[in-house]
């Protein structure tokens, strides 16, 4: 009972620390005055999403697991495994846009040079639309949420699969559309980054300033990016892993306290990107890569007319 204690103790200030983390992020957005870059829109909706799993699920989760019973009846049932299933598939679709965005400005400097504001703006319409379409499936008869085995919170029905036809081919769908390919696209993404990387290296060197300035902001923003991506699938792979086995494994082939470590790590993933931002040292008040490098472009293009040469050279590009 002690070491419960302690697991659940450690879980609740997991959770307000990702609250405060990501809700620090929202109000810094809040107050700022000046238009949001692209990265940080991409930002701010990953700390949105972060915070809803923060507030929504895990009162819950910690409450009932006290009780050593879910407290809450169906229909909270229902509500906690949408809104646990929509805001971590909202987390990972904003993390697939943000790793296109990478590579395309990495990989393809033609496209990537194209994407504007009003792009993002479309995108994270996209990330919203696909989690809430995906999320509300089994609400509407594709599917269920039901009570983990532990018994202390919801989830998606993955028992169905071994039930029925349409329960099969809901939780194919599922890992396939909310897992596989998004993931997928991920490690595609991150692999041609750093391939373009290693084998430009050398031609970059050859750049003026300004072109290596845009060229270190975008490698700075792809490098917290993948740590955001690799943090999050590291948290939720060992959950889907066991998913899966229940859904086609044999009856009981997942031991409940087995169940247990991969849940419970999956539910600590929002905390995670806060504490990203600090170790690729952001001082800045708002949590984006973008702060720091873009200061240093601004002192450069104040400086630049001491530069005949960059100058010369920046005006025929």
């Amino acid at each position: 009972k002690q070491g419960i204690f302690h697991l659940l103790f450690s879980f609740s200030l997991t959770g307000i620390l990702s609250a405060i983390g990501n809700g620090y992020v929202i109000y810094m957005t809040i107050k700022r005055k000046t238009k949001l870059k692209p990265p940080e829109l991409m930002t701010v909706n990953l700390a949105i999403f972060d915070f809803g799993i923060s507030v929504t699920g895990k009162p819950f989760f910690v409450v009932s697991s006290f009780s050593h019973r879910w407290l809450f009846g169906w229909n909270g049932c229902r509500f906690y495994g949408w809104t646990g299933f929509f805001f971590g598939c909202g987390s990972l679709i904003t993390m697939t846009v943000v790793s296109l965005d990478r590579y395309l400005k990495i990989c393809h400097l033609r496209y990537g040079t194209w994407l504007k504001r009003h792009h993002t703006f479309i995108c994270l319409a996209f990330v919203w639309a696909y989690s809430i379409f995906w999320a509300t499936m089994p609400l509407v008869g594709w599917g269920n949420y039901a009570p983990e085995p532990f018994g202390t919170s919801c989830t998606l029905d993955w028992w169905l699969a071994q039930a029925t036809v349409s329960g099969q081919s809901f939780v194919m769908a599922m890992l396939f559309f909310c897992l596989i390919l998004p993931a997928g696209i991920i490690v595609f993404s991150y692999v041609m980054i750093i391939y373009k990387v290693k084998s430009s290296s050398k031609e970059v060197s050859h750049y003026d300033a300004r072109i290596k300035n845009n060229h270190n902001l975008e490698i700075k923003l792809t490098k917290v990016a993948m740590l955001i991506c690799a943090g999050f699938l590291t948290a939720w792979i060992p959950y889907a892993v066991v998913s899966v086995v229940s859904a086609f494994g044999e009856p009981d082939s997942v031991p409940i306290p087995v169940s247990v470590v991969p849940t419970l790590l999956a539910k600590s993933s929002a905390m995670y990107n806060p504490i990203i931002y600090q170790l690729v040292g952001l001082k800045c008040p708002f949590s984006s890569s973008c702060c720091k490098v873009m200061k240093k472009q601004k002192h450069f293009r104040q400086t630049s007319h001491l530069l005949p040469a960059v100058k010369y050279s920046s005006s025929h590009l």
